[in-house]
């Protein structure tokens, strides 16, 4: 299915889902709405499982082909500290950014909420930050048993030693395995296209699932709470893209419109992971060499979730406010700091951003109880969440890649690269098919 069509089949799918669900809610009795919220919701669960069953051979074949391009030490560690100095800065700006929303809108003023002493939300656990933990999540016992239970920030990890390894033993050497993960990479680009045949399905389950149980008076409900953090991922957005307009140039809105299936994808699927396979093809079709993309998306979606780390902020001081709490600027300061390294790695955790604002409420002595004003609009807020994280991760490859002196065509800013034939294959193959 092409491209345009398939994003059309999704917005249809969307929009359907919203009228069923919508109507479900209304009319059927509520038993009927729950029981048909639990069945239909059979269709995201096999989409989602089709999509994990991707994820770690794509990042493993991607990431260390990517890395075994790079050709010398030298070479990945400019790469490297690019790349790291770019998701310091997004992350910095992200949480600053809600930090100074909310403090702004103060949208939790007047709710006036009293938890009772000890009371918690079932299912989110506070696990305080220290080296230790991050240390013990980051680095895999077995590669194996990360693949198993998806914890991309453990697989990146291994791939980037892995890399590094191949690059070092010579390029003889390492041609036979290389050539077997470039196969690889190819095969599950390839099983992306048939998986992503259930995406309009899976999006008209999601959707309809959702209203049909949780209504539209939710959003009306808390309306003033999500429209105040929509409009942050807004401005999030303004600040990304006019960044990327002002290092790449006018090109960046062919990337934002080569990107827009894959975030709507992760929009309606709340599924960062679902987006991935869609967002890696939409660079290289961009023009962003496969070393450089199969290398920054990767450590991106494990250290670049920004509008997940934007959320963090904003819902810890909301949730102050709600509780009449006063934190000091000294205290935000050092919010912001905590955030910058518990925020990293959270990829792979279920309900992720919830853990960490937890963990943040616990370090401020904020009532965890608080999470409950979130549970509710939570899922409806992970979708803007997720498209803005695929989103941000696209246009960090893309300034990566131009640091590094790739030239994507009309629109953009510098000089256009002669291709020669030690170049990346798949940059070849793209200039190809404009010329045709």
């Amino acid at each position: 299915m092409k491209s345009n069509k398939l994003t059309t089949m999704i917005v249809l799918g969307l929009i359907a889902g919203i009228i069923v669900g919508f109507s479900l809610n209304s009319f059927a009795p509520p038993e009927i709405a729950s029981t048909y919220a639990k069945e239909i919701s059979i269709f995201t669960d096999i989409f989602l499982r089709l999509i994990k069953m991707i994820i770690a051979p794509l990042i493993i074949s991607t990431l260390v082909v990517g890395i075994a391009k790079m050709g010398d030490a030298k070479t990945l560690g400019r790469v490297f500290s690019k790349t790291l100095l770019l998701f310091i800065l997004a992350a910095f700006m992200s949480i600053l950014l809600g930090l100074v929303v909310v403090n702004l809108l103060q949208p939790g003023v007047g709710i006036n909420f009293v938890s009772e002493t000890g009371a918690t939300v079932a299912g989110i656990e506070p696990v305080p930050f220290s080296f230790k933990v991050f240390v013990a999540h980051a680095i895999p016992t077995s590669i194996v048993d990360a693949m198993a239970r998806n914890e991309i920030l453990q697989i990146v990890v291994f791939s980037i030693f892995m890399g590094i390894s191949l690059a070092a033993i010579g390029e003889e050497k390492a041609r036979p395995i290389v050539s077997v993960l470039e196969s690889l990479v190819h095969l599950m680009l390839k099983l992306t296209g048939y998986v992503m045949l259930f995406a309009p399905l899976t999006v008209f389950a999601a959707i309809s699932a959702m209203i049909s149980e949780r209504g539209l008076s939710v959003l009306v409900s808390a309306g003033i709470f999500m429209a105040e953090f929509y409009f942050t991922l807004s401005l999030l957005w303004v600040i990304l893209i006019g960044c990327c307009v002002l290092m790449i140039g006018r090109c960046t809105f062919r990337l934002i419109k080569g990107i827009t299936e894959p975030a709507l994808l992760a929009f309606t699927t709340s599924s960062s992971e679902a987006a991935f396979p869609g967002t890696l093809e939409g660079l290289e079709k961009f023009g962003v060499s496969n070393k450089i993309a199969s290398f920054v998306l990767p450590i991106g979606y494990s250290f670049n979730l920004v509008g997940s780390m934007a959320y963090c902020s904003f819902a810890v001081i909301f949730i102050a406010q709600a509780c009449n709490i006063e934190l000091s600027m000294g205290e935000q300061i050092t919010m912001l700091l905590i955030l910058m390294l518990t925020s990293k790695g959270m990829a792979g955790v279920p309900r992720a951003s919830l853990v960490v604002i937890a963990a943040t409420l616990n370090q401020f002595n904020i009532p965890e109880a608080g999470l409950i004003l979130l549970m509710g609009v939570d899922p409806f807020l992970d979708m803007g969440r997720s498209a803005t994280n695929v989103m941000s991760n696209a246009i960090g490859s893309a300034l990566v890649g131009r640091w590094e002196g790739e030239h994507y065509g009309e629109g953009c800013r510098g000089t256009a690269k002669i291709i020669t034939p030690e170049d990346d294959t798949q940059e070849q193959f793209i200039l190809e098919a404009e010329a045709k």
